[in-house]
């Protein structure tokens, strides 16, 4: 049982993992309608900025700072160039527009700052928290507990900006119908421009995280298809719901890994989740936390 709790803590904290990349996706969902498949980049992006910023001998906090407002340009510029030309399109259209932003985003990255692999160090040691080692028995990873408490205040502060300001009330306007918002007032475009800058700042914050565990290399750019199964338990419209889908995906990812590996072969935790997620999508294809879309026939 000791055994049971320490491997299905660890999977909880490595699906919080898989939540940063999905918030991206979600935010931009959300308001725009858009399946942003470029998410993926734009935390290879926004690692590799940083850490090329960093090895030009900046300080730490003035890299972040940088870095950010780089993330605030791609998206700015992404939704300028790509996104306000294809208003009103067939969303498979502006899908497929997503798909080529990937390659150029990846171009851009590897062009400014080389493609090499990359560390990055937070000052987090990934390592067993002692004392909870000396009570429990049960290694907790300092590393996943950071990423984890990060993912807390990330979730919040979303929540609250989405329910209490007044650019957050208007981009759930938006969400809810893009004619009406326009019709009362609300800015369509800046609320658009608003909503890439913050997902180019939680793409930053993924690939901070992502980076420092595994390195900062083109790998991260596949961390988007692991965030597919994450949305597909959630729903592609909410926030509190990529944190749970992120949580049930890393836990039984986990738990498929130890108890099933051992008599359907090896590599069972890279396919495991799509199985999950299938078998959801035939139960309640809407998510956890989506809205049930009725269409009169």
């Amino acid at each position: 049982m000791q055994f049971f709790f320490e491997v299905l803590i660890g999977g909880l904290l490595s699906g919080v993992m898989y939540s940063f990349v999905a918030l991206g996706f979600v935010l931009i969902y959300k308001a725009s309608g858009v399946f942003n498949f470029a998410q993926g980049a734009m935390v290879f992006f926004a690692a590799l900025t940083f850490v090329g910023i960093l090895e030009t001998g900046v300080p730490f906090w003035l890299a972040l700072i940088l870095a950010f407002g780089a993330m605030v340009i791609l998206g700015i510029a992404t939704e300028r160039i790509v996104l306000r030309p294809m208003v009103n399109q067939p969303p498979i259209a502006l899908f497929m527009a997503t798909i080529g932003l990937t390659f150029l985003i990846e171009g851009l990255a590897q062009a400014m700052w080389g493609s090499s692999v990359r560390g990055l160090d937070l000052g987090i040691q990934d390592e067993p928290i002692a004392w909870i080692m000396d009570a429990t028995d049960i290694g907790v990873s300092k590393f996943d507990l950071f990423a984890a408490g990060v993912a807390a205040v990330l979730v919040t502060a979303l929540a609250l900006f989405f329910q209490y300001t007044r650019v957050g009330r208007a981009l759930r306007a938006v969400a809810d119908d893009h004619q009406a918002a326009l019709s009362i007032g609300i800015p369509l475009q800046t609320i658009w421009r608003i909503v890439w800058a913050v997902a180019g700042f939680v793409a930053l914050v993924a690939g901070l995280i992502w980076g420092a565990r595994n390195g900062v290399q083109f790998a991260l750019t596949f961390t988007a298809l692991k965030a597919l199964p994450v949305l597909i338990l959630g729903g592609f419209t909410s926030v509190p719901g990529a944190i749970v889908g992120g949580l049930i995906i890393g836990s039984t990812e986990k738990l498929a890994e130890v108890y099933l590996g051992a008599h359907v072969g090896g590599g069972i935790d890279a396919w495991f989740p799509y199985i999950l997620a299938l078998g959801f999508l035939l139960v309640r294809p809407e998510g956890l936390f989506g809205e049930k879309h009725i269409d009169r026939v």
